[in-house]
């Protein structure tokens, strides 16, 4: 507390004399008491500035100025010194706020509404169907925000993503949900000249070569082959004309016995089926249908008396055996729809499967009145003469264009108390612990525990930390923030010059990837210090990438787990091929972009954009054999506006100047012997890639920035001064746990911005 207030009164004195004399020659013209652009008033914040309470605020002025974006263009223009001293400042400032002070509250930030991304999207649709069916391949690229593209400020849902989702659904649902499929249970229809009849009279007789008319009493007749012991259906679509005291009767017999006897009291224009279950017994069995009690009498007074009165069966069909084995379908289709219907289940079948299968894709129980809304989808296809799995895909795709399956977000808003924030549910929980670790929907096991509201619980969370990191799905976890934040998903757009570097080819490009991938992969699935990703002895190679390096005794294309001998320049992730190729220009190495992307990266202290109108580094061929490349960018930065933020990347990049563009080992740059040494603005000296490494890992820098990165994918939005207290935590954890990869995981998952949410909207702030 004495400390937090003696920081912030020296703050305070500095602001005063240091800094507000800058805003008021840069910024309060625009942003002050007489104007107040974009209703920023920086002139009524005073001497003493509360930079804790008004830390939105100051975030916004210290992200307008380190991109340049203010002061506007024909304003005066803050040297290059005063801008570095202004954001540097702001910095500071919101970095001193004392997360162990009462008077700091909780605020686990907004709860936004994030649609699925293009591998969020594919890797849901896989689990959801067990078919790895990747319809989000031709989606408009996401946007990235914060150097990811799961964040919920930046995933817009444009017409065109929308026409591709509807697209997509049509997709899915065709090839997950067949709807070729014999009827359950076996049906056959039986043709009509497959009956016969022993009336000789004409009486009972085939009627325009399609149905039975039985004009007198008489019966049609049929030897049917019965394939098994079980029970059958024989359904009989029939109708009468109606004469006399009573309704035509319909004797169903088997073997000469009666089972059942029907009124068949429907004309034509109503004529439906009747249906008996019958029991024969393997082998073949008479079947007959006969009519009882004909009835004409066109003579009678009294005119209802009147009449003649037949039977006619219009078409008869076998239905078993009952206790047949379900058809086999595909996963896909046995995931959507819950088993066959029988005849007369299919709406009942319809509605269990579409409580189950919505449950899943919206990653919550959902309301019965949700389930009538699909369903009535079905009913319009079926009541248009669709088939059950018609009306069954036009739900599903229902579904898949359903916000509540499109985007992911929290329904309730209601906080828990007097206060705005509430801790998440465990749906809720599941979906961001899910979508964290594999970029997926959540699987039954976690669905099972939330159903029970057991997964809060913090034994029952480490342990499912601990089983989906073991589960291959957490590959998406490798591919989603170590491609990102590593950048090595860039590899696929890097073309170095093939003049240059004649190695280089696709199969290089492909390996490189993979071994990044397997060793974060490897230090992930093995729960290693998190300080290995800089410096390890060990990586994976197969024989096109050893042979890269320069190292024996790897053959063949498949990776193998690679011990690195001490001195061999290898050994974490900075010096493998991925990231030196990707921070090179075409033709050369590029110590600025190395050293950039270390600072970027791996110590999360990003330098501002190049000043306007800064001269390139010249390379044509007169000054690239007039002195090294080290030597030309010296004098490059010689220039006063350049020095400040060259000083703090060049000596990290010079670091690893011994590879060269593609991350080959070299000794020399052309003719020019390298030096791989520098000097930090610090004082600290750092001599070839094994200096940069020992820096790298004497700082608490990397674990934060790497803390950092970490809570930004898991919750989809940029940190804000406030997460400091959460990352301030899970740093602690890490290094009270040897700074185990699990322990940046739970710390993670166990943080108040993953596990609370607040409920105020952008305008209640």
């Amino acid at each position: 507390m004495v400390a937090f207030g003696l920081g912030q009164a020296l703050g305070q004195a500095e602001f005063a004399r240091d800094i507000r004399p800058l805003l008021e020659r840069y910024c309060h013209d625009c942003h002050g008491n007489k104007r107040a652009k974009a209703e920023v008033n920086l002139e009524a914040l005073g001497q003493a500035p509360d930079f804790f309470r008004e830390g939105r605020l100051w975030e916004k002025v210290r992200h307008m100025l380190q991109q340049r974006e203010m002061p506007p263009d024909k304003k005066p223009q803050p040297t290059e010194e005063e801008r570095i001293r202004l954001t540097e400042f702001i910095s500071a400032q919101l970095a001193q706020f004392d997360c162990s002070n009462p008077g700091v509250p909780v605020n686990p930030g907004r709860v936004t509404l994030r649609r699925l991304n293009r591998s969020e999207y594919n890797n849901t649709v896989r689990d959801l169907f067990g078919v790895d069916y990747r319809p989000a391949a031709d989606f408009p690229n996401d946007e990235v925000g914060y150097g990811f593209d799961n964040i919920g400020d930046v995933l817009s849902l444009s017409p065109i993503l929308m026409e591709k989702y509807l697209r997509a659904a049509e997709d899915i649902t065709a090839r997950a949900i067949r709807t070729d499929i014999p009827p359950y249970p076996p049906e056959e229809a039986i043709r009509t000249k497959k009956w016969g009849t022993t009336s000789d009279d004409g009486t009972v007789r085939i009627e325009n070569d399609s149905y039975w008319g039985l004009w007198r009493e008489g019966s049609i007749d049929i030897r049917y082959p019965f394939r098994t012991n079980g029970d059958y259906l024989l359904r009989i679509n029939a109708y009468a004309t109606l004469a006399g005291p009573e309704p035509p009767k319909m004797e169903i017999r088997l073997d000469g016995k009666t089972v059942k006897t029907f009124e068949v009291n429907v004309v034509e224009e109503e004529r439906r089926d009747f249906v008996v279950k019958l029991k024969p017994g393997k082998g073949t069995h008479k079947v007959s249908v006969a009519y009882l009690n004909n009835y004409v009498n066109n003579d009678s007074p009294d005119p209802a008396l009147r009449g003649d009165r037949n039977l006619f069966v219009k078409r008869t069909t076998m239905v078993g055996p009952l206790d047949a084995p379900q058809p086999t379908l595909p996963e896909s289709h046995r995931r959507v729809i819950v088993r066959q219907p029988r005849p007369g289940e299919a709406r009942q079948v319809a509605r269990e499967s579409l409580a189950q299968f919505a449950g899943r894709a919206y990653r919550r129980p959902v309301a019965e009145k949700e389930v009538n809304r699909l369903l009535s989808f079905v009913d319009m296809v079926t009541a248009d003469g669709g088939s059950f799995e018609e009306g069954m895909r036009l739900a599903v795709q229902a579904v898949l264009v359903s916000p509540h399956f499109l985007f992911r977000w929290e329904l309730d808003t209601r906080p828990a108390g007097d206060g705005p924030i509430r801790r998440l549910d465990d749906w809720e929980l599941a979906s961001r612990l899910s979508y964290f670790l594999w970029s997926s929907l959540p699987d039954a096991e976690l669905f099972r525990l939330a159903k029970r509201g057991e997964l809060a619980k913090p034994d029952v969370l480490a342990a499912q930390v601990r089983r989906m990191v073991a589960d291959p799905r957490s590959r998406a976890l490798v591919e989603n923030f170590a491609g990102q934040w590593l950048q090595i998903r860039n590899l696929a757009g890097v073309t170095p010059d093939p003049v240059r570097f004649p190695t280089f080819d696709d199969g290089l490009r492909t390996a490189m990837q993979r071994e990044t991938e397997l060793f974060f992969g490897a230090v992930m699935r093995e729960d290693r210090s998190v300080v290995e990703l800089i410096d390890a002895d060990f990586t994976y190679l197969n024989e096109r990438l050893a042979r890269h390096y320069g190292i024996d005794g790897v053959s063949g294309p498949e990776f193998q787990r690679v011990r690195l001998t001490k001195g061999s320049g290898r050994g974490g992730i900075l010096t493998q091929a991925s990231i030196l190729t990707i921070t090179s220009n075409p033709t050369r190495t590029s110590p600025v972009n190395r050293g950039k992307w270390i600072l970027e990266q791996i110590l999360g202290t990003p330098p501002p954009p190049p000043p306007p109108n800064v001269e390139e580094l010249e390379e044509n061929e007169e000054a690239i054999t007039s002195g090294s490349l080290r030597e030309r960018l010296e004098k490059h930065r010689a220039k006063a506006e350049c020095a400040t933020c060259h000083s703090k990347m060049d000596p990290l990049g010079f670091a690893l100047e011994n590879f060269d563009g593609i991350g080959a080992w070299r000794d020399l740059d052309g003719t020019f012997p390298i030096d791989p040494t520098g000097e930090l603005p610090t004082g600290e000296t750092i001599d070839g890639p094994e200096g940069l490494k020992n820096v790298l890992k004497s700082r608490e820098t990397f674990i934060r920035a790497l803390a950092e990165k970490m809570l930004t994918f898991a919750l989809g939005r940029g940190l804000e001064y406030y997460d400091k207290c959460a990352v301030d935590e899970i740093c602690r954890s890490l290094k009270a746990n040897g700074h185990r990869f699990s322990a940046l995981l739970d710390g993670v998952v166990n943080s108040k911005p993953f596990r609370l949410s607040n409920t105020k909207t952008k305008d209640d702030e």
